[in-house]
């Protein structure tokens, strides 16, 4: 689900087509794929979350370490 695009990718693929039509697909496209991989980091964001809480609730000091560097690590990437 990863894409890196690049204006000057976007513009290299608009130039090779010569149409607005090819033009507008592959920025819906890359919305997309924004969109996705957004929706895709919060819900992940929302369940460590929840895992945390579980863990807190347990006690569960093993399990509170594993979901806080996965947190940590989720929002560092971002």
């Amino acid at each position: 689900m990863e894409n890196n695009y690049s204006y000057a990718e976007f513009l290299k693929a608009v130039g090779k087509n010569n149409t607005t039509l090819q033009a507008e697909k592959m920025l819906n496209e890359i919305y997309m794929d924004l969109f996705l991989n957004h929706i895709h980091w919060e819900q992940t964001k929302e369940r460590l979350l929840m895992l945390i809480d579980h863990a807190l609730d347990r006690r569960d000091e093993k399990a509170f370490n594993m979901y806080t560097d996965s947190l940590n690590k989720l929002i560092e990437n971002d």
